[in-house]
């Protein structure tokens, strides 16, 4: 059996860091989701490099002050959480060219992460752009994919495929499958699904009303 050690480069460093901080954007996305205010600070450059200095020095505090307690170090773990957050969260957020796409065509929801395969063509990572008329299936570079009208929507389902998510949408006489990979592979999937629930449903609210008007 081999005994040589195994060597980490400084690229398997990088790329771990690199995956880190994924990680934590990722799971930081999740929370955004969650809570408008920490998204609206997200978005103010100046507040956010502050949240981050006041959690890294809260994390430094929670390390070295309770040290002389006999539990002081489970708190200093803690601690070295919060300090190690406060570096890896991502940057403020200011308005990128998915949130002028966003607005250009009135989604109230974009979901990131899916692959979709147009046709014969390569497969593309594309984000999907939600609103109460269309869904749009946009690549790398915001061109779209596919165009879906919500109101011709009448199948959608979630499931799983060995590690990755698909969500399957048909309308018309078309359908279309995106799949979702990764640690977050279903809950950007669910979200994607809730989402398009949501619209489809209060299209289908409105048309109700409508008939009994």
């Amino acid at each position: 059996m081999s005994t040589t050690p195994t060597t980490i480069t400084t690229d398997d460093e990088g790329g771990t860091l690199l995956r880190l901080r994924e990680f934590f954007g990722a799971a930081f996305f999740l929370i955004v989701r969650r809570s408008p205010r920490l998204l609206r600070l997200h978005r103010n450059e100046k507040s956010w490099a502050l949240f981050r200095v006041v959690l890294g020095l809260f994390g430094a505090a929670l390390v070295v002050l309770p040290l002389s307690l006999w539990t002081g170090w489970i708190t200093a773990i803690f601690g070295m959480l919060f300090f190690v957050a406060s570096i890896l969260l991502p940057p403020a957020q200011v308005e990128s060219d998915t949130d002028r796409k966003a607005r250009e065509l009135g989604a109230k929801t974009v979901v990131g992460g899916g692959v979709y395969q147009p046709g014969n063509a390569p497969a593309a990572e594309v984000q999907l752009f939600i609103s109460a008329m269309h869904i749009w299936a946009l690549d790398e570079h915001l061109e779209p994919l596919l165009v879906i009208n919500t109101a011709e929507v009448s199948g959608l389902r979630i499931e799983t495929d060995q590690d990755d998510w698909l969500l399957r949408l048909r309308w018309a006489d078309h359908k279309a499958e995106f799949a979702f990979e990764g640690f977050f592979a279903e809950r950007f999937a669910r979200l994607a699904y809730d989402s398009i629930c949501s619209v489809v449903q209060s299209n289908s609210d409105s048309k109700a009303l409508a008939a009994r008007v």
